[in-house]
């Protein structure tokens, strides 16, 4: 992949947050997601690639835009699988809470795990810890593994987990074991990814989460050294065939990182639509949005935090108007 696509990517994603931001707080999710949605779409278009959409707002038949299979992209190459998430918290913009994001990542042509959209059991955590955890572990052994890597006593550990009755089990063995929960209401994508950076206080992710929301983060996780490991989760008969014919033959195989996303190369970036451990949410004043973008590559290793700063009246098209 050209190096230049990591700076496309960031205008993507500052895209989409701008877009949903007008929207926070005011109980409409399902607008801020459209909003999002189409601004990602149409600056896509631009971008000199040739892209396919493996985890994205649904089937052809569900969604209008960013839907699976969709090509995107104004060039024949690079030939590239992308996963998008234009609000990676949807209930968290409706509500103006903590770390919603919008995201986007690349990797090579046939790299990238084709997520069904089911819950996966998951289990991640930051560089340093990297080669510890199994998640056919229990939780005290993976929270002691942690620890030690780290050079922290278990107390000290600080385990996100998102705050759903399934999880009641998770977090009873992490309080019985002494360390510490921060629970999230969504968006266990930034939560991975949180487990990467000591400024955030979080060490580990633990539960049950989306599929294509541990892609994204595999991916990057993979850019930033981390580890992720999942386990599909279906339900039924139907969700089971539906792994099948997505090219998964063993539903309860373990997927490491490689499993969820190959290759030596792959771009991340994330935008803050609301404030979070890590990023800054939009802000507006007058003519003027600021945003706050993180993007990284694998194969370099590079991390970048990028604030931006928006003309609103250069883009007539983030204009709110409530209809």
């Amino acid at each position: 992949m050209e190096r230049s696509l990591s700076m496309e990517i960031v205008r993507v994603t500052e895209a989409a947050a701008l877009a949903s931001a007008r929207w926070m707080g005011r109980g409409e999710k399902e607008e801020a997601d459209n909003a999002a949605t189409e601004a990602m779409r149409t600056v896509f278009d631009t971008i000199p690639m040739d892209g396919r959409v493996v985890i994205g707002e649904g089937e052809r038949d569900e969604a209008p835009m960013l839907y699976i299979g969709e090509e995107l992209g104004s060039a024949e190459n690079p030939k590239v699988d992308i996963a998008v998430d234009p609000v990676e918290g949807t209930n968290i913009v409706a509500e103006g809470s903590w770390n919603a994001l919008a995201v986007v990542a690349i990797a090579d042509r046939g790299k990238m795990l084709h997520a069904p959209d089911m819950y996966m059991q998951k289990i991640a955590v930051g560089p340093e810890a990297v080669g510890t955890i199994d998640l056919n572990a229990s939780v005290t052994d993976n929270l002691k593994a942690v620890a030690k890597a780290k050079g922290k006593d278990v107390e000290d550990v600080v385990a996100t987990v998102l705050n759903r009755p399934r999880h009641q089990a998770i977090i009873d063995e992490i309080r019985a074991a002494g360390a510490r929960i921060k629970l999230i209401p969504e968006g266990d994508v930034a939560g991975a990814i949180n487990t990467a950076f000591d400024d955030t206080g979080v060490d580990i992710l633990f539960g049950e989460g989306g599929a294509p929301e541990g892609v994204l983060a595999a991916v990057g996780l993979k850019c930033l050294g981390g580890e992720i490991q999942g386990r599909l989760v279906p339900k039924n008969d139907e969700q089971v065939e539906r792994c099948r014919k997505m090219g998964i033959e063993d539903v309860n195989k373990v997927l490491r990182m490689e499993d969820l996303c190959g290759g030596d190369d792959a771009i991340f970036a994330a935008t803050g639509i609301t404030d979070g451990e890590l990023l800054k949410g939009v802000q507006f004043k007058g003519g003027i949005a600021t945003t706050e973008t993180l993007v990284m590559r694998a194969k370099s290793g590079t991390v970048r935090f990028i604030d931006g700063k928006h003309s609103l009246k250069k883009k007539p098209n983030l204009v709110f108007t409530d209809q």
